[in-house]
């Protein structure tokens, strides 16, 4: 039998660096405040706010959830 101080904890090869999760958050939240900002222009006249609003906020989204992986990497260990 082994002890619990012989195994080794092995940490994820795929993980981003600190640098590299701070630099994606910053994107990500700079699209979501985005989507935010351009209701601002909203108005009955002007429906393209609107739709500026709906794709920055889908964008942001869609990218962490498809294009960087995370969106699965609970089960992964």
């Amino acid at each position: 039998m082994s002890s619990k101080i012989d195994q080794q904890v092995k940490t994820p090869q795929n993980e981003n660096t600190l640098a590299g999760s701070i630099i994606l958050f910053v994107v990500i939240m700079a699209l979501f405040l985005g989507s935010i900002y351009s209701l601002s222009f909203l108005t009955l006249g002007n429906p393209w706010p609107m739709a500026v609003c709906l794709g920055l906020f889908a964008l942001a989204f869609w990218i962490p959830q498809t294009i960087t992986g995370r969106s699965d990497s609970a089960g992964e260990y």
